[in-house]
């Protein structure tokens, strides 16, 4: 072979060219700006036909050259057709093993070392200038956890910048107990979250620069936010609450009180206020504001004082309560259940967020989100509309320049957003009933929930429940129960988690069918079954509410 400089406007094309759909225009734009910062790494192969030079191999590289006004370049030039032209032709375009992450990191740090600057390698790679910088981020993550990655088990994005952000000898602590035994791979989300720190997010600040400087919060910059989102954030939370209390109070509107916040981070009422909804506020309603103490994000509720009821005294107009008749003890409370919700629906948008989801689950967890009791959908076949505050700002994202994308990350994301909006497992409105704790039970949701040995949770349980789970914990069950659940807090405190399947997210055999059925027109062979009464034929609890155990304690 030889190597010849010609003027790339003379070589003709092959038509044997393996390559009939042509790459994108952005792939061509990016190949020619590569060419124009560095040249051509890899000189096109030719071969002779006649008096003519027959492109074999390289017409992209030869129409990025043209298209860069360069007049000339080098070409290896085969003097005759040998039979393996077509050959030639096939494997340039097939035969090749792209970087990994990691290997690209490690060349885009040796260019750094030699008075690269990131700008000038993003221009010679035909790459944003943040994608270089995601690559340099790869630099401050634990030897062993790279080498793995190295390997081709690279997490996602987001657990990647939650690692990148761990200093090197906490990343070396946990790897020790996550890393992976022979022949499995990492559990990158369970790594991330041992090395999760709290943010707060500059997007929820309330606050401007004067009072960030007054509480010394410096802000960061996440670069793997999406570009057009506000990817500040700081880790300073006492400081970050502080400044937004201050904003809080000093910007409340008239008739407006700052509130606290109940065990579930809610806004707690004044004794006597009744909380009104949007559509129904009066003129001379309250409203209370809070910080959500997950996001540190402003919150408000309107309420209203409600008027004292006069108690009516004496003679034959006097009533009272016949007692129920007692009933077995629940094995948790109303207040428990309430709890647990809470748990589970945290746990659930934890999971949702980060959690491995294949695309078709992600698909089938959309479909089961739009079946929760908490979604009402205004189609033809509605009787008046509703929705959701913050659906329609999430699906703004799948929209580019007013098309839907094809983006694949985009939509999986955008997904996910999505069912964390309207999956809930509260005991409240929101809550979306069984959808939701199929769809923890589906992504591993158990797996999210947090340590449950805790004196508010254990006190929701019945003596029953306490005593088996200490006995199977090996805690010495207790005369009083107090000091059972103590004993139970005591040892979860200094090793492993405790789980109690009553909060798992799995629904019994029952709640799973009557979810199933819910909607189902009876056959005529089912009516058929049902009694004079009009009942159905199997038994309903005439009150599905549990009573509160008020005092375990003195019932045992």
């Amino acid at each position: 072979m030889e190597l010849r400089t010609v003027d790339p406007r003379v070589l003709r094309t092959n038509p044997a060219n393996p390559r009939r759909t042509l790459a994108s225009p952005e792939a061509d734009a990016m190949l020619a700006a590569s060419i124009a910062a560095i040249g051509i790494i890899q000189p096109p192969l030719v071969r002779t036909d006649g008096e003519e030079l027959v492109i074999v191999a390289g017409h992209r590289r030869v129409a990025a050259t043209i298209a860069t006004d360069l007049a000339e370049i080098q070409v290896l030039v085969a003097e005759t057709a040998d039979g393996s032209d077509d050959m030639r032709a096939l494997s340039e375009n097939i035969v090749r093993a792209a970087l990994n992450p990691v290997d690209q990191w490690r060349a885009v740090e040796l260019l750094l070392a030699k008075n690269w600057t990131e700008a000038a390698i993003a221009t010679a790679l035909a790459l944003p200038v943040r994608t270089v910088q995601k690559l340099h981020l790869l630099g401050r993550i634990h030897p062993k956890m790279l080498d793995t990655m190295a390997a081709g088990d690279m997490p996602r994005e987001e657990l990647l910048r939650t690692i990148a952000s761990a200093p090197l000898e906490e990343q070396a602590s946990v790897w020790k107990k996550h890393k992976p035994r022979k022949g499995n791979g990492v559990v990158w989300h369970e790594v991330a979250r041992a090395l999760s720190k709290r943010r707060m997010m500059a997007k929820e600040a309330c606050f401007g620069d004067d009072l960030a400087k007054a509480y010394g919060i410096v802000w960061q910059e996440d670069l793997f936010a999406p570009a057009d989102e506000d990817g500040r954030y700081t880790t300073e939370v006492e400081a970050f609450f502080g400044a937004q209390m201050e904003w809080l109070r000093e910007n409340l509107p008239p008739k407006g009180v700052v509130l606290e916040t109940d065990g579930y981070g809610r806004g707690q009422l004044p004794k006597g206020a009744e909380r009104v909804w949007s559509g129904s506020v009066k003129k001379d309603d309250r409203s209370g504001w809070y910080l959500d103490p997950t996001s540190g994000k402003v919150e408000s509720i309107s309420y209203r004082i409600s008027k004292p009821t006069a108690k009516r005294r004496g003679g034959d107009d006097e009533t009272a309560e016949t007692p129920a008749a007692q009933r077995p003890r629940p094995p948790i409370t109303k207040k428990g259940a309430s709890l647990l919700g809470e748990l589970r629906t945290q746990a659930l948008h934890e999971a949702l967020a980060t959690a491995p989801i294949e695309d078709s689950t992600l698909m089938a967890l959309l479909i089961l989100g739009y079946a929760g009791s908490n979604v009402s959908i205004s189609s033809g076949r509605a009787s008046s509309p509703h929705g959701f505050v913050g659906t329609g700002e999430i699906a703004q994202h799948i929209f580019v320049d007013g098309a839907l994308t094809d983006d694949r990350e985009v939509l999986q994301k955008t997904a996910r957003q999505m069912l964390i909006q309207i999956l809930s497992c509260r005991e409240d409105r929101t809550n979306s009933g069984i959808a939701a704790r199929l769809a923890g039970q589906t992504i591993g949701g158990d797996n999210f929930l947090p340590n449950l040995a805790t004196s508010d949770f254990l006190a929701c349980l019945s003596r029953t429940i306490i005593e088996k789970a200490a006995a199977e914990h090996g805690v010495a069950p207790k005369p009083r129960l107090r000091d059972t659940r103590d004993g139970l807090i005591q040892k979860f405190a200094k090793e492993g988690r405790f789980f109690h399947p009553i909060a798992s997210f799995a629904p019994d055999g029952d709640e799973l069918h009557s979810f199933l059925t819910r909607d189902r027109t009876p056959a005529p062979s089912e009516l058929d079954e049902l009694d004079d009464s009009g009942e159905p034929p199997f038994d309903v609890d005439p009150d599905p509410e549990a009573d509160e155990l008020d005092d375990v304690d003195a019932a045992a």
